[in-house]
């Protein structure tokens, strides 16, 4: 098979709805019903009174900033985006919810800029719109050409992976799927005559061997499988061993890279059996500038992971991380200062991973398998 190594760009959540939309060629409808707030445009005002004013209809490319001149540079095989917002005009709020993310489909050009290769959508904010609002998100997306995981119009079509192709016949199969932990309800599960989406169980034993079912059925010699996982709590640094013992079941039983998210800073990675754990991205772009609360976690900052395997064997070749940081709701590289902060974090939280000595251009850091 040979080759060089498999490249995969892998982010936390990308939130294009509320404040984003606002900002964006087309903004939607503005009304929110949260407790405090009920104008996304307060969470420009919001942003602008923390780093400085927003251009009035930025362009489309506005929210990715510095990040889309280093996707370029790295060519990765996939990008995979947990896209974590409704795409729809409906206007009927889910119930039970106090946060309801909604992106106007006219801007679906937003998404596009950075070329994802996959949208994974087992997340909780989705069916933020309900079920009608889950359709035309899946109808926008497939329009615009974007292939996704994790939701569909039944249980068989959430379970079903993305499949983005390689040379020589080979394949990365990218599986999403979602846990109560992170706030997606229970009546969000997709089923048999009802869309939504997959939801599994729980970080249990049971809920592993049944992804390792569905792996091992689709997985071919050569094939890259990523497990992408919406799970735990938004604030904390801690993993639960449940959650450990679940991501290694996965890799036991075939996945090679597992993608978490759902917490709004970086969790701790790992390597096991060689293979790569990311416990938590942390967000990639939303509208939480200016909202006071966690500094201590720096979620300002935002970690662009570049993730190479090597191709007969999926194991853990290196991961390169850009510090970016959001401002003005645009991401931009962090400072050296910054860069360093989330280095040492990382580094800190790296179980089997080391450091590398090599030099990159801003800020970017290289980890290795120990």
């Amino acid at each position: 098979m040979g080759g060089g190594p498999v490249t995969l760009f892998l982010c936390g959540d990308v939130m294009l709805g509320r404040g984003v939309d606002q900002i964006l060629p087309h903004p939607g409808d503005p009304a929110l019903r949260e407790d405090c707030i009920r104008d996304a445009r307060a969470y420009v005002e919001l942003a602008e009174a923390a780093n400085g004013p927003i251009p009035p209809a930025v362009d489309f490319s506005w929210p990715w900033g510095d990040a889309l001149e280093v996707l370029d540079a790295a060519a990765p095989a996939a990008r995979v985006v947990n896209l974590e917002t409704s795409v729809t005009r409906h206007e009927t709020f889910a119930p039970g919810r106090h946060v309801h993310y909604r992106m106007n489909p006219a801007n679906l050009p937003c998404l596009a800029a950075s070329r994802p290769d996959v949208c994974v959508l087992a997340n909780n904010h989705v069916l933020d719109f309900g079920h009608r609002g889950l359709a035309e998100t899946l109808d926008a997306l497939d329009g615009a050409g974007l292939r996704t995981a994790g939701a569909g119009r039944n249980a068989d079509a959430a379970a079903r992976p993305a499949i983005v192709p390689l040379e020589s016949d080979r394949r990365i199969l990218v599986l999403s799927f979602g846990m109560t932990s992170s706030g997606i309800p229970e009546r969000w599960a997709a089923t048999r005559h009802r869309g939504g989406v997959r939801l599994v169980s729980g970080a249990t034993q049971a809920a592993a061997y049944e992804t390792v079912g569905l792996v091992r059925q689709m997985k071919r010699p050569g094939d890259v499988v990523v497990a992408s996982i919406h799970w735990g709590s938004n604030w904390g640094y801690t993993v639960h061993q449940d959650q450990i013992r679940f991501a290694h079941a996965l890799i036991d039983g075939g996945v090679d890279v597992v993608h978490g998210h759902s917490s709004h800073h970086p969790r701790p990675l790992e390597t096991y059996r060689g293979k790569l754990i990311i416990y938590g991205c942390g967000d990639f772009i939303d509208d939480y500038e200016g909202i006071t609360g966690y500094e201590q976690y720096r979620d300002d900052l935002r970690p662009l992971y570049l993730v190479s395997l090597e191709p007969d064997t999926g194991r853990l070749a290196d991961m390169r991380i850009t510090p970016l940081q959001a401002r003005r709701m645009r991401l931009r590289h962090a400072s050296h200062e910054d860069a360093r902060w989330l280095r040492t974090l990382l580094d800190g939280m790296g179980h089997g991973l080391r450091p590398s000595a090599d030099s990159h251009p801003e800020g970017t850091f290289v980890l290795r398998p120990s």
